[in-house]
């Protein structure tokens, strides 16, 4: 079986650890503060978690870019020349255009590296919910799955991914071109929490509404439940943003009604951070396939 590399990139939100341990890369987007571009590194190289979430609640704008065509060109043709294939598995393309320039550089370089193939993957997802397809691939890919077999699963497989979160405010959705303006406002009405889903074409979508953080907790646990299939051999994802206390009572809501096997928690990284704000949650698991299409 051809040996094979497994890509994602700055949204993914895996750790260090994990990376490491299910030997993954990833291809760099980058942030924008005050004109400087700093690289969106997962493991916080530039500024800590709560340096860069506490540049957004002082008021910094934080502005975001795809992936480079270069981080492209140099981790692909890189791969292809040790004779591998590759697996990119990337960020909604409804909230980044970084798989379509994906897609251009690996034509490009298949005339050029005819006998090799790269593998682009829209998950149709971001954070942890991206993440845990990542991690899918890479088990997959320990079992002897090909290259081919990985892309075709996780395909077939991603919106089966569930997503259910809060923001403390709608307005970073809305300034980044996240969120219909229409649901921004309901969300940002005092004492509103919106309940929000990753839909069918990967795009945020405000699906409920709540009074109050409890309750928006209660609601994503309740969401949780609702569609979860075989909890008890899977993990739940978890990432915030700068609020970790608030992931572990969002986790124990959410143990209350599943068993999950295991539970994994991160921050969430700098290119999504940018886009959702301070105090954000999201859960994810695996479950009944998404339907809902978010529509005005």
């Amino acid at each position: 079986m051809k040996k094979f590399v497994i890509f994602s990139d700055s949204t993914c939100d895996l750790n260090a650890e994990l990376r490491k341990t299910y030997d993954i890369e990833y291809v760099q987007m980058n942030y924008v503060v005050d004109d400087q571009e700093y690289p969106a590194d997962l493991d916080w190289g530039i500024h800590s978690v709560k340096e860069f979430y506490d540049l957004m609640r002082n008021g910094k704008r934080v502005r975001t870019t795809q992936v480079p065509r270069e981080a492209f060109e140099t981790a692909f043709t890189k791969t292809l020349e040790a004779g591998m294939d590759a697996v990119y598995i990337s960020c909604s393309s409804a909230l980044s255009g970084s798989i379509g320039l994906a897609r251009l550089v690996a034509q490009e370089l298949s005339e050029q590296y005819p006998n090799n193939k790269i593998y682009c993957v829209d998950s149709l997802c971001s954070s942890l919910g991206q993440g845990s397809m990542v991690l899918t691939a890479a088990k997959l890919r320990a079992e002897g799955k090909s290259a081919a077999e990985v892309a075709a699963y996780v395909e077939a497989d991603r919106l089966k991914v569930n997503q259910a979160g809060t923001v403390d405010s709608m307005e970073y959705l809305r300034r980044a071109g996240r969120i219909k303006a229409s649901k921004a406002f309901f969300g940002n009405l005092f004492g509103i929490k919106p309940i929000i889903i990753s839909d069918v074409i990967g795009q945020n979508f405000a699906v409920k509404k709540t009074k109050g953080a409890a309750n928006a907790r209660k609601e994503i646990a309740n969401m949780m439940a609702e569609n979860v299939i075989d909890p008890e051999n899977q993990c739940l994802y978890i990432t915030h943003a700068d609020v970790p206390e608030v992931a572990e009572q969002l986790k124990a809501e959410i143990l209350l009604q599943v068993p999950f096997k295991e539970t994994y928690i991160s921050a969430i990284g700098p290119i999504v951070g940018a886009s959702v704000g301070p105090g954000t949650i999201i859960a994810f698991c695996h479950g009944k396939e998404v339907t809902i299409e978010g529509k005005e």
